[in-house]
């Protein structure tokens, strides 16, 4: 029998839950550390909230410790036998309204056991649209464009992306909430240092970088949009940006970085397959993107921009590429498909 702090719900008889105190300190505390990136890193606990996200992690196989809803209809949102596995205990708008982040809550959050990529079932419409376009992304601090970058990757049909450790954590609050979902439809891999990045990529992978350096503007080639580089197709090679320099110079360029060659983002660019790597706009690009993007024979890949506007959010930018990555891959995916069903 259920514990006498225990109810059995009206609206879903195959749940018990308990009744917590108006005001209980103890549950704020609870929630207020698990937003705490020491309690994510110490305890590998995340904490999530609102209906999407809670049904999306559910769905993809995420393990939920305990739930914190305000009605019980709440739980009729949520597949039952799922939040069986966790702790459910009912409490007071009022303090879920106390705890949120959002500035309108839902009356609903939980704690889960931190996701492994390689356990989850991501959804099977977005496993359909997969393409061989990965994602990896570089210094990027912000919360809110990192989790919008996420959107525009799931969004995109990227088959995976990579965190660097320069990068926000992956699991802050606010990513979540920019992600809208999207840390549950798309392998994503976190706090990556560089030697690590090329085991966690296919082979034959061309790496590329979206540098979005106004101070280093592209000299193109001319190469046809959606026609592959001919081998004596002129290459420009462009100095890294300057921002992402060591201190030390040494024979290989300006500071020891190897020169890629540039081009405007809409020429060809996506083989199969490709990764894009995107750069934070305070510290750009690491001395090893470029490396890596050299030792595959990448390119650095420019949005052109009218002269004296500063250069794009790297969110927007991120999803630019993304998107022109995944024309080009359609496009020559259905190129192959035509030729196979010539006679």
């Amino acid at each position: 029998p259920p514990p006498p702090a225990v109810e059995r719900s009206a609206a879903a008889p195959g749940l018990w839950y308990e009744k917590a105190a108006p005001g209980d300190r103890r549950l704020g505390k609870v929630v207020t550390i698990a937003k705490s990136k020491k309690f994510r890193d110490n305890h590998g606990k995340i904490l999530l909230e609102g209906h999407r996200l809670i049904k999306d992690a559910l769905e993809a196989g995420a393990v939920p410790q305990t739930l914190f809803f305000s009605t019980v209809g709440h739980l009729k949102l949520l597949p039952e036998a799922e939040i069986k596995r966790a702790s459910l205990v009912k409490v007071k708008f009022e303090d879920i309204k106390t705890w949120s982040d959002l500035v309108t809550p839902q009356g609903l959050l939980g704690i889960f056991s931190k996701p492994d990529p390689a356990k989850m079932s991501y959804p099977a419409a977005q496993l359909t649209s997969s393409l061989p376009l990965l994602l990896i992304c570089d210094n990027i601090r912000d919360p809110g464009n990192l989790g919008t970058i996420l959107r525009s990757a799931a969004g995109a049909g990227c088959e995976k992306v990579l965190l660097t450790k320069g990068c926000v954590d992956l699991w802050e609050p606010k990513v979540l909430r920019a992600g809208m979902g999207a840390h549950f439809r798309v392998p994503i891999i976190a706090n990556l240092d560089w030697e690590s990045v090329p085991t966690n990529l296919p082979d034959g992978i061309q790496v590329c970088v979206a540098d979005n350096d106004p101070g280093a503007p592209a000299r193109t080639t001319s190469v046809p949009r959606g026609a592959g580089s001919a081998p004596d197709s002129p290459k420009a090679p462009v100095k890294s940006s300057p921002k992402a320099a060591p201190e030390h110079e040494d024979e290989e360029g300006a500071a020891g970085i190897p020169e890629l060659a540039a081009q405007h983002y809409y020429e060809d660019w996506a083989q199969t397959p490709v990764a894009v790597v995107i750069g934070g706009e305070t510290h750009g690009l690491s001395p090893a993107a470029l490396q890596l993007a050299a030792s595959t024979g990448g390119r650095r890949l420019v949005i052109p921009v009218v002269p004296g506007v500063d250069s794009l959010n790297s969110a927007i930018a991120a999803g630019i590429v993304l998107f022109e990555g995944k024309r080009q891959l359609l496009w020559r995916h259905k190129q192959e498909d035509d030729r196979q069903k010539l006679p």
